[in-house]
């Protein structure tokens, strides 16, 4: 469908891509990675067509569409969700939009004269599929919905190739899975850029590693691919320490003197003039970090004690209940424990780490809070970064050092492990990318000492090799770690346990990763999550305002709240959206049911097993798949229709 032809891309005097050659074919899951910086974003918009390559060509087959899922959220679109999909389709679905909310002749005319009316049903299914309210504001959408409009704004144009930079950024746990179970059963072939190794592992195929301006295709899984690109990094190492060897034993014949410059030795000193070429050319891999945690001094070994805790916003005066982030929890947290806290946005997951702090006072219920206590709080929104001032006077704040394991180390030399060093270290904050800006966020925090880690959503931007660090940092670090992230993998290679909201204020733990979470029978409440996407408390800023309220009325409601908790729970009726669901649930159900039928000839095929290992785990996985989601949708019918 695609190809890169000896494809050449610079931004300035640095080289994104060299010589690139690569194919997209049909049905293909490709993974782009690459260290942050090295320009897989700018690969992407080559591909695109959004930029042009500065030598090669890309080759486009004829009739090929593509559309883009952008990394940024449409977060100021004032336009309907309708009117934001269809203007997927260009002039003509804006014109589509504008005749369905006011007919016109003249746009009647535009319409006829481009075969518009074919595609009306084309939006109306894609709004439909991905379970959109057609006539929602876009801006009043939280991250999730505004995702999926997103999606569907691009899958509207039927695209032969998708393209993904970061699609789970701003994104919770459940939005992720939702998003990776639709592109696993997407029809065409994807292209994206991750960070979320769960999904990467899920749904690649194939892999494009982007090196130091050079693209290698690894035509294997993402797991297979980590091995592999091990392997030639160990390799590359070797013979360049070879290289280097012959390099410094000629040098140092050249020193010799006269006798070096004989006629009979010109060949060898034109043989070190070339070494020494070579050497200047070689583009050396950028560094890792070597990050480093202070812990300070042990904290108590109780961090804090809930017993009975209640938190609910309270009542706005309209008689409805009041809403229930945490109710009757009890809960022991001790040094050295690595929590997770999983669900979905809104549910209140800040507002138990400021219970947890003694930031907030539980409205019912008792907390006990530990000794000696020193919090480093990593922030999703980067608020402690001053986006004006350069990374160094962000972090060294006035200091020329700072002291890191009881030893002073002078500011550029501590940001130089964070991979910030001349230039860079004098860059303002807010010229950096996102991955960069986080690293800067991490230097920040990590020259304090601290005993408490709070990191919320630490993982966002950060490169594979950069997160498997950060990861090897928390699980040697001795204080206690409280830990919000979306990141699957992350949350399996670092926590003990999981704190998950299960909706309407239950909080249960779980022993283990999010994996354990799920082979527990853990699960968040479809119908809370679907309320809080509806309702835009999955917006962390209004989420926090309204907790700050919370916690000022919080003596006056706590009779309120728990007289909510004694009435019996009001039968309401269903909103729209979620009629909506149920009407299209017995149309789904069939669809899965027949794919399953088609799934099952196949695999009774004797001839199934005849084909390569890999595509028969393929279509098994397939099949368990698509069971999976006949019975999860039986399941929500059945819910859903209990409570129309």
């Amino acid at each position: 469908m695609l190809q890169l032809d000896n494809v050449g891309l610079r931004y300035g005097t640095q080289v994104l891509a060299e010589g690139v050659s690569a194919k997209v074919e049909k049905g293909d899951r490709i993974c782009l990675v690459g260290r942050n910086g090295e320009g897989k974003s700018s690969l992407l918009r080559l591909i695109a067509g959004e930029i042009d390559a500065d030598e090669g060509e890309v080759i486009r087959a004829v009739g090929f569409r593509l559309a883009t899922l952008e990394q940024e959220l449409p977060s100021d679109c004032r336009d309907t969700v309708y009117e934001y999909v269809a203007s997927g389709l260009g002039d003509i679905g804006r014109h589509l939009s504008a005749y369905r909310d006011a007919p016109d002749e003249h746009l009647q005319e535009l319409i006829e004269a481009a075969h518009g009316w074919d595609l009306l049903p084309r939006i109306d299914s894609i709004i439909d599929r991905l379970g959109l309210d057609e006539s929602a504001s876009v801006a009043d959408l939280s991250g999730g919905w505004q995702r999926r409009a997103a999606l569907a704004r691009a899958l509207v144009t039927e695209p032969d190739l998708l393209i993904l930079d970061e699609p789970t950024n701003h994104l919770d746990i459940t939005a992720v899975e939702w998003l990776e179970n639709f592109l696993a059963g997407f029809n065409g072939a994807l292209l994206f850029v991750t960070h979320d190794r769960a999904l990467a592992q899920r749904l690649a195929t194939s892999v494009w590693d982007l090196d130091r301006g050079h693209l290698r295709v690894f035509n294997c899984g993402f797991d297979r691919y980590q091995q592999e690109k091990e392997k030639l990094l160990e390799e590359e190492a070797r013979h360049e320490a070879l290289f280097d060897k012959k390099l410094a034993q000629e040098e140092a014949w050249i020193r010799q003197g006269i006798k070096a410059r004989r006629t009979r030795n010109e060949g060898r000193v034109r043989a070190l003039q070339s070494l020494r070429r070579q050497r200047e050319a070689r583009r050396s891999r950028q560094g890792t970090a070597r990050m480093a945690l202070d812990s300070g001094e042990l904290s108590g070994k109780l961090v804090a004690e809930l017993k009975n805790v209640s938190f609910a916003y309270p009542q706005d005066g309209n008689g409805e209940e009041a809403r229930y982030l945490i109710r009757d929890l009890s809960y022991t947290l001790m040094r050295g424990d690595k929590v997770g806290l999983i669900g979905p946005n809104g549910v209140g997951k800040s507002t138990l780490i400021r219970l947890l702090l003694g930031e907030l006072k539980p409205q019912s219920g008792s907390i006990r809070l530990g000794t000696k206590q020193q919090i480093a709080y990593f922030d999703q929104r980067r608020d402690q970064l001053d986006p004006e001032l350069t990374v160094v006077d962000n972090i060294a704040e006035g200091r020329d050092s700072v002291t890191v394991g009881g030893r002073s180390r002078h500011i550029m030399s501590y940001l130089s492990d964070f991979l910030f060093s001349g230039i860079k270290a004098r860059t303002p904050v807010g010229a950096l990318s996102g991955g960069e800006r986080n690293r800067a966020l991490l230097a920040k925090l990590f020259s304090q000492p601290a005993n408490i880690l709070v990191l919320d959503e630490p993982t966002n931007d950060l490169d594979v090799e950069t997160l498997e660090l950060l990861e090897q940092l928390l699980l040697e670090f001795s204080g206690t770690v409280l830990l919000v992230s979306h990141d699957r993998a992350f949350l399996d290679n670092v926590v003990d346990s999981c704190l998950a909201f299960e909706g309407n204020g239950v909080v249960r733990e779980y022993v283990g990763g999010y994996a354990d979470f799920l082979r527990q029978g853990g699960h968040f409440a479809s119908e809370d999550t679907a309320a809080l996407e509806e309702s835009g408390q999955a917006k962390s800023a209004g989420a926090k305002d309204a907790e700050a309220k919370a916690a000022e009325a919080a003596g006056d409601t706590s009779a309120k709240a728990g007289a909510a908790e004694e009435k019996p729970a009001k039968k309401k009726k269903l909103s729209y959206k979620l009629q909506r669901e149920l009407d299209s649930l017995p149309g789904v159900i069939e669809s899965l049911e027949e794919e399953i039928n088609t799934l099952e000839a196949e695999v009774s095929d004797p001839g199934f097993y005849q084909q390569e290992p890999a595509k028969i785990e393929e279509r098994l996985k397939l099949l368990a798949d698509r069971q999976a989601e006949l019975e999860a949708a039986f399941e929500r019918w059945a819910e859903l229709d209990s409570d129309s």
